[in-house]
């Protein structure tokens, strides 16, 4: 029988799964998508990420595909202002992530099952069984949803997901390319309208992830991101004629959203990563913060199946990750403001989000 069953093959999904491996545990990760996708979402992985990924033998992998040392040039009304580090550790798409932890879990013969879903779950003292939404029933000893914001196992487990959503999208994001536009930094202009726009280029592409506040129509509507928004809004807040982009090949809306589950544990099922816990784009810390919630929970589980106490490390893992998960929230929460306040104020030094 499979030891441990897991939702979502994200970055947190797949590092819980590796970890697991890696530790002689028998492991099955499923994915309700229809395969991998290849959107640059968060793009930054901080020293504590590093290293949990290094113990997987990602390390050159990794630090060959991403950038450090990236510098944040900042704008204001179209004139060059200051350069800055764009903040420490690794620049690296969340895609170019998955990607060395999908091919290093499928080294250890473990693929990822995609289009398989959890419609149900039940357990008992001896194991878990969740009915997937294709009628299939898959047993384990342990579960973890690790299936993100919308987890389908955090809403069977009844956990309730406290905090708060803002109705109104207050930022658009996408991948495109920008032709003629510096690779060398990580762009930011701000206006004296009080907007602002930001490119990053992902490392080993031909791609900028953008972010801005989105335009708004005559009645004051955010408007939906596209290719075209882009253009417009880059031709407003850059002002840098000639560049053209093209190839939205990710397009998406943000909201604020800063959620926090009550519990990570529920008998044999936990939760990690945006399952437990949404944050603020600010600073890049939904990724890390998951990455680290998988290590802990693979020691916690490794000690389950192969040790003689069980609830001792179970335990552990919920009290040592629920007050780190309040203090992201809040830390996140920080910063975001002091992002929006150097939006209004451009003057004021702020700092770039890796999420």
């Amino acid at each position: 029988m499979t030891d441990v069953l897991i939702a979502g093959s994200g970055p947190t999904g797949l590092t819980l799964a590796c970890e697991l491996a890696l530790r002689g545990v028998a492991v099955r990760i499923l994915e309700r998508r229809a395969g991998p996708h290849r959107e640059s979402r968060g793009k930054g992985l901080n020293p504590g990420s590093l290293e949990v990924l290094s113990r997987l033998g990602l390390a050159e992998r990794l630090s060959g595909t991403g950038t450090s040392g990236l510098i944040l040039r900042k704008y204001f009304d179209g004139a060059h202002i200051s350069d800055t580090p764009a903040g420490g550790g690794l620049l690296i798409g969340q895609w170019q992530v998955e990607e060395a932890l999908r091919e290093r879990l499928a080294g250890l013969g473990v693929p990822v099952e995609y289009e398989a879903e959890a419609a149900a779950l039940a357990q008992d003292a001896g194991g878990v069984t969740a009915r997937l939404t294709d009628g299939r029933s898959v047993s384990a000893g342990y579960a973890a949803g690790c299936d993100g914001g919308h987890s389908s196992v955090r809403e069977l487990l009844a956990i309730p997901f406290e905090g708060h959503t803002e109705e109104r999208p207050s930022m658009v994001l996408g991948d495109v390319r920008a032709p003629g536009l510096s690779r060398e930094y990580w762009h930011q202009w701000f206006t004296s309208d009080g907007g602002g726009i930001l490119l990053c280029p992902i490392p080993g592409t031909e791609v900028f992830q953008l972010q801005a506040a989105p335009e708004e129509d005559e009645r004051g509507e955010p408007l939906p991101p596209s290719l075209e928004g882009f253009q417009r809004l880059f031709d407003r807040h850059a002002g840098t004629p000639g560049i053209r982009l093209a190839d939205a090949t990710w397009l998406s809306s943000w909201r604020a959203n800063v959620r926090k589950a009550a519990r990570m544990r529920v008998g044999r099922v936990f939760l990690a990563g945006d399952a437990a816990h949404v944050h603020p784009i600010a600073g890049g810390l939904g990724m890390n913060t998951g990455i680290q919630d998988a290590a802990a929970l693979a020691r916690a589980l490794a000690a389950a199946v192969t040790g003689p106490s069980q609830d001792g490390a179970l335990d552990a893992y919920e009290a040592a990750r629920l007050p780190v998960a309040a203090e992201v929230l809040a830390d996140a929460t920080r910063r975001m403001e002091r992002v929006m306040a150097a939006v209004r104020e451009p003057g004021r030094g702020t700092e770039a989000g890796m999420n």
